[in-house]
């Protein structure tokens, strides 16, 4: 009877990992993990400063690179408590309202990134679709508005994602796969019906595809643009200004499939590993964008 009641009590702490088997040199992997939030935040603080205070940059362009340098920076900060908590600490665990905030502003800050790319690539396009007009179509008023408007919107999609997760019964399985919460990862512990969870994730997920549809449509129209300028040295100045766009999509998006469709065999240290990368590299695209831009 006894048993039965202990596996039927609902948990009131979860456990994250960090790299299993390497508990004893947590301390060493610490330091790379330590010099890309450092790059992360100071390159995002970097590109933030020199938008505020060098007056060329004070565009539409650079205005959306901020929004993205922004949302990058609250993307580390989001999952830097509890990996400096398991990597320098070994303290694993963490409250159950602790880590719903935890996954809500990671995916938050993510949904958020992925609009913004989606608002450059279209930036690019009336740039060179109309470009003697596009600075009296994306005024500063309108750049405000509209990724106000964007932010306000991905929140609304990510809001429910905690409340959701706090309805269920968590009773038999306490531990995490990675060293932050995630949605997908938390409802797995679930012992009650978690379909809600299910149907939901997935609709955010197909939005977020419907996103990386928009820019990819935005980019073939671009293509166009591009093809149809007569001069070859005109045509690669064009281009040039959205490769460094191109890269930060990639940077954001190339990670997720990997992550997502990781078979079951795989080594618990590769899996590990794979999650950092993900939450990690996005976080240093847009001073990759800055550099790119500033060069160009």
């Amino acid at each position: 009877m006894s048993v039965l009641n202990t596996s039927e009590m609902e948990i009131s702490t979860f456990f994250l990992i960090g790299i299993p088997g390497m508990e004893h040199a947590h301390i060493w992997v610490l330091i790379p993990i330590c010099l890309m939030y450092l790059l992360a935040i100071l390159g995002n603080c970097t590109v933030l400063f020199f938008i505020k205070t060098e007056t060329p940059l004070h565009a539409p362009m650079y205005y959306f690179l901020s929004m993205l340098a922004f949302f990058d920076l609250g993307l580390s900060i989001s999952s830097l408590p509890t990996m400096l908590r398991i990597f320098l600490f070994n303290a694993t665990g963490i409250s159950p309202n602790g880590c719903f905030a935890q996954e809500f502003f990671i995916h938050g800050f993510s949904a958020i990134e992925s609009s913004v790319l989606l608002i450059m690539s279209i930036d690019h396009f009336i740039a060179i679709y109309s470009s003697l007009r596009y600075t009296s179509i994306l005024t500063s008023a309108r750049v405000f508005k509209i990724g106000l408007i964007f932010a306000a919107l991905c929140i609304m999609f990510v809001l429910p994602f905690p409340f959701i997760l706090k309805r269920l019964k968590f009773c038999r399985k306490s531990l995490l796969s990675h060293s932050y919460c995630l949605h997908l990862n938390v409802m797995k512990l679930a012992c009650s019906d978690n379909r809600v969870n299910v149907i939901y994730g997935l609709f955010v997920a197909l939005t977020s595809l419907l996103y990386l549809g928009c820019i990819s449509v935005s980019y073939m129209l671009i293509l166009k643009l591009i093809l149809g300028i007569a001069s070859h040295k005109g045509r690669l100045k064009v281009l040039n200004t959205c490769i460094s766009h191109i890269c930060a999509v990639f940077i954001f998006y190339v990670p997720w499939p990997p992550f997502i469709a990781l078979p079951k065999n795989v080594s618990p240290v590769i899996r590990a590993i794979i999650a950092d990368i993900f939450l990690l590299v996005p976080s240093n695209e847009s001073h990759c964008v800055l550099s790119d831009e500033s060069a160009d």
